[in-house]
């Protein structure tokens, strides 16, 4: 009975519905849809437009022409190309070569691969070249490379910034060697732009492999990706038929880059106007100031930070000898531990506005115990570099307790170095049980990685200053503190190794940690009565996201104190000023 119930049901329905006619059927106009290439679906050509050509169902990045970036980025009516038309050459009489460009040529309007120029990001004027894969896959060429290196040579006659957005299957084959020499001459050419004290950003797109990959597009001052770019030397193809093996999921995509440690961001395509607006921004004073200058960048961080330091007022000092009366050191090392204290990234973002965290050592990896990037105090364009621990266990271990690895040491370098070049102040946060004691950093050179940050820190240019916030463990605590001043929360500690390890060694018991802490004298105020350390934040009230605000207000107006009195000094005297505060030790 209920079978025949659905067949009367099914039949009712099948009366009702007529094929429409085809003269009643919607009438799409050619080109409106099209198919997504990567997820499948039909897509509204407008929809994708709109949004930045990324497919609006599958987050999946199309190809963007040179000429439709460039209008995506560069303010409207400030783009000004340089070298359009270049004189075509067949360097190794290569049979058909003039064919296959002058075919590129009529499908692309393009004169070569690459467009160059200069124009505004949001008022910020810099340089670009933007590769455009239609082009026979943007591979590089002899007029590829002089298009880009005669931009970059311009941009550092005009003191301009360079922005270049790779995209390329490598040398062109059709040239041969003379392909080959394009990538030493953009590199040298952008060695020339950097030591003129210049910024260049590099943004990776999808794909950026071969012989551009192994120049120009790795040597950016910062590397920025599209999400899911593939980025290698060799092709995933070439690779796998030379291994035999099957390559792992996402292997030499961005985020597999990112956490190797050779890409400083991954952005979206929407967010890239204002991301490189912002670093060009933090980037434009310093770089203006120290092009002026010879004999070292921080000659013109000196004259920024003095000019915005200015008339900010003298600040009250007097609570530095708080010797933090009633507490044990004992206390103090249980307060410094304590899981309610603010980390790194809390002061980070109390105290400084625009930060950009930065990525990765260039050579291994990205340690999460190191945070690094670039900010503003007041205006002025610092580097910031931190130790950070975690908040919960997940984070922590993804954080490593706080604990830095070789890569971590070299990330802050790399960014410490980065700061030199483009004159501006660094401040450290020191957070650390001490430096990874692990098989692994021992493998990579843990050792290696503490003693080049005490040595190249010692040389630094530009103004320096730590602050341990919490527990400042050993020679992992003093790779980010070889300062012009060091600072110390009042219930902070700073130690050659914990109390722990010292009971342990010395007297057997680890249970004496708490003696041991009075005798080895690790609290700010010890340190302070030493000579060792020049400033005691004080904390009314233990450090907690209650009062972090007061606390970071003392450490603000501290810093408006530390590059003032900096900010008149040259580069011979901060680092001499350095070197003696070791030196008298």
């Amino acid at each position: 009975m209920l079978r025949d119930m659905f067949k009367k049901t099914y039949t009712k329905i099948d009366t009702r519905y007529k094929a429409p006619k085809k003269e009643d059927e919607p009438n799409i106009p050619e080109g409106l849809w099209r198919k997504c290439n990567k997820c499948g679906q039909p897509i509204y050509v407008e929809d994708v437009v709109n949004n930045h050509y990324v497919c609006p169902k599958c987050d999946g990045y199309f190809r963007v022409h040179a000429y439709r970036r460039i209008e995506m980025l560069i303010d409207e009516g400030t783009f000004e190309e340089w070298n359009k038309e270049m004189e075509f050459s067949n360097p190794l009489d290569f049979p058909g070569y003039e064919k296959k460009v002058q075919a590129a040529r009529e499908k692309t309007g393009l004169n070569e691969a690459v467009v160059t120029g200069k124009g505004s990001i949001m008022g910020n004027e810099t340089a670009i070249g933007v590769c455009d894969a239609r082009f026979i896959m943007s591979s590089m060429g002899h007029i590829v490379g002089e298009k880009i290196t005669q931009m970059v040579e311009r941009a550092t006659r005009e003191q301009l910034p360079v922005i270049i957005f790779a995209c390329s299957g490598g040398a062109r084959m059709q040239e041969g060697i003379v392909s080959l020499m394009q990538m030493a001459k953009t590199s040298a050419a952008l060695k020339k732009h950097h030591d003129a004290g210049q910024l260049f950003i590099s943004v990776l797109t999808d794909p950026t492999t071969g012989g551009v990959t192994a120049s120009f597009a790795m040597l950016g001052d910062i590397i920025l990706a599209e999400p899911n770019a593939l980025i290698g030397f060799a092709g995933p193809r070439v690779i796998q038929q030379t291994i035999g093996q099957k390559l792992p999921e996402g292997f030499q995509r961005a985020e597999f880059l990112l956490e190797h440690g050779f890409v400083d961001k991954i952005v979206k395509r929407s967010e890239q106007k204002k991301v490189l607006a912002d670093i060009l921004r933090m980037h434009r004073k310093a770089d203006v100031e120290s092009s002026q200058t010879t004999g070292g960048q921080a000659d013109g961080s000196a004259s920024s930070m003095e000019s915005t330091m200015k008339g900010a007022g003298s600040v009250d000092n007097s609570s530095k000898n708080r010797t933090g009366s009633g507490k044990t050191a004992w206390d103090t090392v249980q307060l410094s531990r304590n899981a309610e204290r603010p980390v790194a990234t809390d002061y980070i973002n109390a105290i400084f506005s625009d930060f950009m965290e930065f990525h990765g050592d260039r050579y291994f990896g990205d340690d999460g115990a190191i945070v690094g990037g670039i900010a503003t105090f007041h205006g002025m364009p610092v580097t910031v570099i931190a130790q950070q621990k975690g908040r919960t266990t997940k984070e922590n271990i993804r954080r490593n307790f706080g604990m830095p690895s070789p890569e971590g040491y070299r990330k802050a370098l790399r960014l410490m170095k980065q700061a030199e070049t483009f004159g501006r102040p660094i401040v450290c946060f020191v957070d650390t049980p001490g430096a990874f004691c692990g098989l692994e950093a021992e493998e990579r050179g843990q050792g290696e990685a503490i003693a080049r940050n005490l040595f190249e820190m010692a040389d630094l240019t530009v103004p320096v200053l730590s602050i341990v916030i919490g527990e400042g463990g050993s020679g992992g605590a003093l790779a980010m503190a070889v300062a012009n001043e060091v600072w110390m929360l009042e219930n902070a500690i700073y130690s050659i190794l914990s109390p722990e390890g010292f009971a342990s060694i010395l007297w057997k018991d680890s249970k004496k940690a708490p003696e041991a802490a009075k005798v080895m004298k690790i609290t700010a105020a010890d340190l302070y009565d030493q000579g060792l350390i020049e400033e005691i934040i004080p904390e009314e009230e233990p450090a907690s996201a209650a009062t972090l605000p007061v606390i970071a207000e003392c450490m603000s107006q501290n810093m408006t104190r530390f590059f003032a009195q900096y900010g008149t000094m040259n580069s011979e005297e901060i680092k001499e000023q350095r070197y003696q505060r070791f030196r008298n030790m």
